[in-house]
């Protein structure tokens, strides 16, 4: 029985380790630099809630963190590594409480309130770094990002739903 137990923990691992590197790939793939905000609009909330939607909220919130520090870190955005970890990583908690594993309308819901919660805060991480007005033009632009990756996530996320059990040999 511990060793099952050891396998299915050491698989699970592995495949937020790939999830992980999936989003910080596809995240630094599709990057459309925003001057004015110190940041970027990518795909990176795609990732973050294929995990949270499909595994739950502690998953989500692992590949948040890790991808969101990740991605900064090798994008040159150093300032925002540690705020990205505890954005991204409680806007994947948030979703995987509400979305996962239930039905597509509160997925749905789930990954409107983790865009508010990311929204929210980079909005606070810009206020605190360059002032109100900064954290206001980023508003919008982080409105985007977060609403394109919730219908990136919803639209991969779904035909996964059926076969995730298979996947993750239950």
């Amino acid at each position: 029985m511990m060793e099952n137990k050891r396998h299915t923990s050491t698989r699970e691992i592995v495949y937020l380790a790939m999830l992980i590197a999936v989003t910080v790939v596809i995240s630094r793939f599709f990057l459309i630099p925003v001057p004015m905000t110190h940041g970027n609009i990518n795909l990176c909330d795609a990732g973050i809630f294929i995990a949270a939607i499909l595994l739950g909220r502690k998953q989500g919130a692992i590949v948040g963190a890790f991808s969101g520090l990740l991605l900064d870190l090798i994008s040159g955005y150093t300032q925002y590594m540690f705020f990205s970890f505890i954005v991204h990583g409680l806007e994947g908690f948030v979703a995987g409480w509400i979305g996962g594993n239930k039905k597509n309308t509160t997925k749905v819901v789930a990954m409107a309130v983790g865009v508010v919660v990311m929204v929210a805060g980079y909005w606070l991480t810009d206020t605190l770094l360059y002032g109100f007005k900064v954290g206001l033009i980023g508003v919008p632009t982080n409105f985007i990002q977060g609403i394109v990756g919730g219908i990136v996530a919803y639209f991969v996320s779904v035909p996964l739903e059926s076969r995730l059990p298979r996947l993750l040999g239950e």
